[in-house]
């Protein structure tokens, strides 16, 4: 195994043990897996409410959409054997001073988006910002900092193209990477739109190669587009220049994995144990480990499989219609996802 690759497979475990100490701020205990852990309550939390964030979307205003209980947002993830760092806006955006930061992926890359941003306009409160969306690359900017934090809607990370035949999702092309291409900082994410079928499929043909066909197993796609991405990565990231994540897969409770509830309407309290592991997540995993350039994986599932009380519920933009099991209240889980990333930011 070469040295890219050696790298690569071992960021995916990715412990604190290149840390050697917590000092100032810094990461620095041995042989600490900051994914693994426990939810504890804590009373100094959470990092913002949402009615500080003027610009939080509707979907995630769970509090704004009348849910009546506040512990969903006061846990705190306690690592086994070290600390995460509690965020600080300022030391973020001082990693992030002269760059751009970008999040490609579905609504969940949204509503971690949404979180960063709303965490740092709390944490920073008299800071000049600009929030615009121009052709569906949203932009929320620091001019202080010269920093931005910006956000484009690619459910696949490869390409749907409209044609005669009608839309034609192509596992073998990647044109969008123009959008992200000489950014900074890089968060990917990808799974959710892969399962949608009927009138929320998004595509009528897949193209693999020379094969055309009308559908194929939705695991085996998602896999023949990340192998995509990955090339991408590979032949055209500077990793002096640019430091690449993935968000791993965001986990949902649609029908109350790891308990006896229906789904996510009424809970309360974290679950004691996670669900099975997630398939597309170890077949991310595999993908990251055979690339030959670092990517970081926020290795959100396993501890946000523990948080069936996060979603919105019936609080999110559907209501009692239309149940979101999927996405997740904020302030609550993403916020956590970016404390990892503000830990693992260079």
């Amino acid at each position: 195994m070469g040295y890219c690759s050696f790298l690569a497979a071992f960021v995916i475990v990715l412990t604190i043990s290149v840390w050697t100490n917590y000092v100032n701020g810094k990461l620095v205990q041995n042989g600490c897996d900051i994914f693994q852990g426990s939810w504890v309550l804590d009373n100094s939390y959470p990092l913002y409410e949402s009615s500080q964030c003027p610009f939080i979307e509707r979907q995630f205003d769970c509090r704004k959409n009348g849910r009546p209980d506040k512990e969903y947002s006061k846990y705190r993830w306690q690592p086994s054997g070290c600390k995460l760092p509690r965020f600080n806006g300022v030391e973020f955006l001082k990693k992030l001073k002269g760059k751009r930061l970008i999040f490609v992926g579905d609504s969940l890359s949204l509503n971690q988006w949404q979180s960063l941003t709303c965490m740092l306009h709390v944490a920073l409160p008299q800071a000049k910002y600009i929030s615009r969306t121009v052709n569906g690359l949203s932009n929320f900017t620091f001019p202080d900092y010269d920093a931005s934090i910006l956000f484009y809607r690619n459910a696949f990370l490869v390409d749907i193209v409209s044609e005669a035949r009608g839309r034609v999702l192509k596992l073998d092309s990647i044109s969008t990477s123009k959008i992200w291409g000489g950014m900074d900082v890089l968060i990917f994410d990808s799974w959710h739109w892969w399962l949608h079928t009927g009138r929320k499929q998004p595509w009528d043909w897949i193209v693999d190669g020379n094969n055309t066909v009308k559908d194929m197993d939705r695991l085996t796609a998602y896999e023949k587009a990340l192998n995509t991405w990955a090339k991408w990565i590979d032949s055209n990231v500077d990793p002096t220049k640019t430091q690449v994540f993935f968000q791993g897969v965001s986990p949902d409770h649609a029908s109350g994995q790891g308990s006896n509830a229906k789904n996510c309407e009424g809970q309360t309290q974290p679950l004691k144990r996670p669900g099975s592991p997630l398939p597309a997540e170890q077949v991310l995993e595999k993908i990251l480990r055979g690339m030959g350039k670092p990517v970081y994986l926020l290795n959100v599932t396993t501890l946000s499989q523990l948080r069936i009380d996060g979603h919105p519920s019936v609080y999110g933009h559907g209501g009692h219609r239309d149940m979101d099991c999927s996405h997740w209240c904020l302030s609550g889980v993403p916020d956590t996802w970016n404390e990892f990333l503000s830990a693992l930011l260079n």
